[in-house]
């Protein structure tokens, strides 16, 4: 565990000192509130102390409130790390469909547009023109089509009376095919010349929020000129690397719990990439989080944690409380058994290292008293006192006693 190996490797030796060896130091809760007291004489909390080896009285350390915590049961999350930047779930470059001059550019940065509005205009007489040219071919080749089709019917008739013959009949049968496959033409033109001045106005292919503009009126654009740069930021997406023997643990819907610009958001696994990255050995995970009012802005950073396991009930104890020597195989907390320091052995399971908090397995019960952070050297038998009163210090309902 990240917690434990961090203390192992600190080359801090945090084991328990027999109070008959320790020393005087202050406490975490200054020099007034826990100076470390060895007994020479009467003073706070010495007295009726009992005596250690070779007659000497116990040492009696003074605790403030904030360095004793109860122990209690709730529900923790086993999770995996991801940070990363979260960007826009879609990001469109728009680009000129032909070659012109702009007559009107109606966005600019920042402005949020819906899909099908007009976002700049080409100057399009061009382009009308020829669909109008297209217009009229179209109207005469229906014109020359309809006078085929009467032809051939007449010539039917005709030939059945036995007044012309088999080839003129033949004649009028392809006079109608040429003027269908003129008339095929002429739609086909009117359709390009159409599509050509619906392309003279540039439109937004979807909802989203003008990132760049890179174009202004009147300028002389090439086809395939890049104009605008929208981004479509409902919803963030952050694609985070995870060590490949943890990979295993991801699946795609599990919740994603965020921070971001000094804000918690969740998210969820979208999807989980098929392969392992032999550089890194991780496997890329993409988390998406909604972000329809646009409160989180594409690009920021985040860091999360993906949810792979609930642990509910189970007693829950500070980070800070935990200690780790180098002569003992598990970890232990200094537990305020009464009116002395006791060191109780303990097994750790889940630990959530952005709560500060660690399951405890075995060990400890619902609703001890431990000591939390650096309050100095402490040891098994040692008096303690702590300020504010034995109630209020056990009193407390989370991290710390009030």
């Amino acid at each position: 565990m990240a917690l434990l190996a961090a203390l192992a490797c600190s080359g801090k030796d945090d084991s328990p000192v027999p109070a008959a060896q320790a020393t005087p130091v202050n406490s975490g809760g200054g020099a007034d509130s826990s100076a470390l007291r060895s007994g020479a004489g009467p003073g706070p909390g010495s007295a009726g102390a009992p005596a250690g080896a070779g007659g000497r009285v116990a040492p009696v350390i003074t605790l403030a409130a904030t360095d004793v915590a109860t122990v209690r049961r709730a529900s923790m999350e086993e999770g995996i790390a991801v940070t990363g930047d979260l960007r826009p779930i879609e990001t469109v470059e728009v680009r000129a469909r032909l070659e012109g001059d702009l007559v009107g550019v109606y966005v600019r940065e920042g402005e949020r547009v819906s899909e099908g509005q007009v976002l700049a205009r080409f100057e399009a007489s061009e382009q009308e023109s020829a669909r109008t040219s297209a217009d009229a071919d179209r109207v005469a080749a229906q014109s020359e089509l309809a006078t085929a089709q009467w032809n051939l019917e007449q010539s039917t008739e005709l030939l059945k009376a036995g007044a012309i013959s088999e080839l003129d009949h033949k004649t009028a049968q392809q006079a109608v095919v040429a003027s269908k496959a003129r008339l095929a033409a002429a739609e086909a033109r009117v359709r390009a010349t159409s599509s050509t001045v619906s392309d003279t106005r540039v439109l937004a292919p979807t909802s989203g929020v003008i990132d760049r503009r890179l174009v202004e009126n009147g300028m002389h654009l090439a086809r395939g000129a890049p104009l605008f740069l929208l981004v479509r930021s409902n919803v963030l997406e952050l694609a985070a690397a995870v060590p490949a023997r943890q990979a295993n643990s991801v699946r795609v819907g599990q919740t994603v719990h965020f921070t971001a610009d000094a804000r918690a958001f969740d998210g969820k696994v979208a999807r989980v990439s098929p392969t392992i990255d032999p550089a890194t050995r991780s496997v890329t995970v993409y988390v998406q989080i909604p972000n329809p009012n646009g409160a989180l802005k594409g690009g920021s950073f985040a860091s999360g944690r993906v949810v792979s396991r609930v642990v509910a009930s189970t007693i829950v104890v500070p980070s800070s409380a935990l200690h780790q020597s180098s002569d003992q195989p598990r970890p232990f907390v200094y537990r305020v058994a009464g009116k002395t320091i006791d060191v109780a052995m303990v097994t750790v399971g889940v630990v959530d290292e952005r709560a500060g908090t660690a399951e405890i397995l075995d060990g400890l019960s619902d609703g001890d008293r431990v000591v939390v952070g650096n309050v100095g050297v402490l040891g098994r038998g040692m008096q303690v006192i702590i300020l504010g009163g034995e109630e209020r210090g056990r009193a407390g309902s989370g991290s710390a006693a009030r």
